[in-house]
């Protein structure tokens, strides 16, 4: 049975009036870059991503520094995995029922808390491994909540027939933050741990601030009944479309398998024998891919079998893996990682796109949740699976199996996923709510 939500009251979370979407038709004839909402919509993601990058850096860095040992990036990667696996049903139904930007803001709060206890343990000397991976799975807990809370903002902020680009205008946001903030952690790193996490709480802060002065053309939601069957609905609701769970799924176990984001420390350190900048400049390499692909998709949207080019860009993100693992030359290396970005953002967009599209708004928080949890589990799992991989064959063996992996799960996919392989277009797609 497809579970279908009561209707609610005009809410921050539902299908605005015949009103507002009179007041917003002026704004779906500006562009989107010029819409005031999009704009503080667009800063707060940078700004949460921005920090949880250069986090990312740091945590690496200080825990290889630690421990030399790959098992323990890894260990990094699942402490953050474990909330957001364990939180995903409650988190959804939390950002359909809650303001989504206050649920946003106490989130990146207790983010720049944790990162205030970062610069607490470093300064004091007692932030040992131990308290990184409890400070990690906090931040992942966090996250789990922000996630799906800010990505379901989108559908309140621009009209639904912008949604494919505005989401391609976002994705860009976040790899604007992938550029900018591993080199700017690496940096702050190398000047010292400290710098680091202090510009983190900065950040958070300041993300959480402006938060708040997001406008949505609706009041806020009203806390209906929560139900065994609500809480689930999400789930139910993926698995009655095989267009989104074969995109939801593909995009999981492709950088599970391919994801290297955990070795970078090593392969910067031990393999191409560059410092925290390098480290820093290795992770920026596939944000600035992403960027270059998600400005293009923005200007020149997927309008011909976006299903079909999602399959190649996962293909061509395999076997830039694959380069990326041979390399021993730094330059190769970055833009084997550049090439990993560019091809990683066509099923970033495609899946986003079709996710809020077909989703009533009503579930757009369930559903975002269960999509925050596949994104996740393929980032902090795929990075537990690397660093346990690494541990027992080395790191470039594992990058090289992860690269193979990656193709055949695409080409398994286009058999088990038809429906996804010949979706023809992501115009604008009504959807009951």
């Amino acid at each position: 049975m497809n579970p279908q939500p009561a209707e609610p009251p005009a809410d921050s979370n539902s299908t605005p009036s015949s009103e507002s979407r009179a007041a917003t038709t002026g704004a779906t004839l500006q562009s989107l870059p010029r819409s005031r909402p999009f704009q503080r919509f667009w800063c707060t993601r940078v700004l949460s991503s921005l920090s949880f990058q250069m986090l990312a850096v740091a945590m690496g860095w200080h825990i290889y520094a630690i421990t030399h040992s790959a098992f323990a990036l890894g260990l990094l990667g699942l402490a953050q995995f474990l909330p957001m696996f364990t939180l995903t049903l409650v988190v959804g139904h939390v950002a359909d029922r809650y303001d989504r930007r206050r649920i946003a803001a106490v989130c990146q709060s207790i983010e720049a808390a944790a990162a205030l206890l970062f610069v607490s343990g470093t300064f004091g000397g007692w932030l040992g491994a131990p308290v990184i991976y409890a400070l990690a799975a906090c931040v992942g807990a966090a996250r789990a909540f922000e996630s799906p809370a800010v990505s379901s903002l989108l559908p309140g902020v621009v009209p639904r027939a912008q949604l494919p680009q505005a989401t391609a205008w976002a994705t860009s946001a976040g790899q604007t933050a992938q550029i900018v903030g591993p080199a700017l952690g690496g940096l702050l790193y190398g000047v010292g741990p400290g710098f680091a996490y202090i510009v983190c709480t900065f950040t958070f802060a300041l993300a959480a601030a402006m938060v708040w002065g997001i406008p949505l053309q609706a009041k806020p939601p009203t806390r209906a009944p929560v139900t065994l069957e609500s809480v689930f609905s999400g789930i139910a609701f993926i698995r009655q479309q095989p267009v989104i769970l074969g995109a939801l799924s593909l995009d999981l176990f492709a950088v599970l398998f391919g994801g290297a984001t955990a070795l970078l420390p090593i392969f910067a350190r031990d393999i191409l024998h560059a410092g925290p900048l390098g480290l820093g400049l290795l992770r920026s390499a596939s944000a600035i891919g992403a960027l270059s692909g998600t400005i293009w998709l923005a200007h020149f949207p997927l309008r011909n079998r976006p299903g079909a080019a999602m399959f190649g860009g996962v293909i061509a993100f395999g076997v830039a893996t694959i380069v990326f693992g041979l390399s021993h030359q730094f330059l190769l290396s970055w833009l084997a990682l550049a090439a990993l970005g560019a091809s990683d953002v066509i099923s970033v967009v495609v899946r986003s796109s079709l996710v809020q599209l077909r989703t009533p708004d009503g579930m757009l928080g369930r559903v975002s949740a269960v999509n925050a949890l596949f994104i996740g589990s393929s980032n902090q799992l795929g990075e537990f699976e690397s660093g346990l991989t690494a541990g027992w064959w080395g790191a470039q063996p594992a990058v090289l199996v992860g690269g193979v992996a990656t193709i055949a799960v695409a080409l398994l996919w286009m058999r088990l996923f038809p429906a996804l392989r010949k979706v023809q277009s992501l115009e604008h797609e009504e959807v009951s709510s």
